[in-house]
């Protein structure tokens, strides 16, 4: 193939994640064998994706995110306005979305995914206008997202999560606030109000046992129980998304949400803190192409 009629890939990658120097020379060298023309944007904030994208997007048929599922939120706007495919190189510490989309953690099989050109239609989930593909939260996973040090993360990956977790369950409180759903107002007292839009959250755990990336509604769950301890007795069921079997977890499905509380509360979207309450939790059906193997 001749270089001039090689379909053009934009590829932004997080230099500064856990794995994105290595990402570099492997993932371009397999995606100009299999006949694209890479041109390599790095960046190191998160607000520099979406601002590369709308800069660089007319010189591009393709566009590749190399970093964590933040990475990959925070390009999700440009990426729908754009109208071009979107290819992921997971380099974060949990990769959910890849999880849900069954892309490879290795570098290089991701990369072969993409240069196959198989795409899936996925939905995109927006929290006061903040994308999110996975799941976004008040609560608990706000708290840890607050208290997790960057370098910790960096360093010690997963593990890095547990310690933080532990620091947070350690002081961790319920709050009121108000659910409002097709009109319906409910009162809860709760630890964690987390809605789902993707399969896969917090590395590996499921936000509804039938819950996937492309079913046109987000999922919903609040945790009511009186003490937080019985938390770890339900570990298991939020791994396989049964967790709305227990009294203690409200679950709900719907296209819009919104969520009041008294003062205003950070919300966690992909890990990132994004936005504060009130916020309005909306699903955009089928909204970007996805390269992910053929279903």
């Amino acid at each position: 193939m001749d270089k001039t009629e090689r379909r053009r890939a934009l590829l932004l990658i997080n230099t500064k994640s856990r794995r994105g120097q290595e990402a570099i020379d492997p993932v371009i060298g397999r995606l100009e064998r299999a006949g694209l023309s890479v041109t390599l944007e790095p960046f190191e904030a998160l607000p520099e994706i979406a601002r590369d994208i709308v800069r660089l997007r007319d010189r591009a048929d393709l566009i590749v995110v190399g970093g964590g599922d933040g990475s990959v939120s925070s390009a999700a706007m440009a990426v729908m306005e754009s109208g071009l495919p979107m290819g992921i190189i997971p380099l974060g510490t949990a990769n959910d979305l890849a999880r849900t989309l069954d892309i490879p953690m290795e570098l290089t099989g991701a990369a072969d995914v993409i240069a196959r050109g198989a795409t899936r239609l996925v939905d995109m989930g927006t929290v006061n206008g903040h994308a999110f593909f996975n799941v976004a939260s008040i609560g608990l996973s706000s708290d840890l997202a607050q208290d997790l040090d960057p370098m910790l993360k960096k360093r010690f990956g997963r593990l890095g999560y547990a310690l933080a977790a532990l620091k947070v369950l350690a002081k961790a409180g319920h709050f009121k606030a108000r659910i409002l759903e097709k009109g319906l107002s409910i009162e809860v007292d709760t630890y964690q109000i987390a809605v789902g839009n993707g399969r896969h959250y917090g590395g590996g755990n499921v936000v509804q046992e039938n819950a996937e990336i492309d079913d046109g509604h987000l999922d919903l769950y609040s945790l009511e129980m009186k003490n937080l301890w019985k938390l770890a007795l339900m570990l298991r069921s939020f791994r396989s998304g049964k967790h709305g079997a227990w009294n203690e977890v409200r679950t709900a499905k719907c296209v819009e949400f919104d969520i009041e509380t008294a003062e205003p509360m950070p919300v966690n979207a992909d890990g990132e803190i994004v936005t504060s309450t009130p916020a309005h939790f909306k699903v955009h059906p089928k909204a970007i192409s996805v390269f992910a193997p053929e279903e």
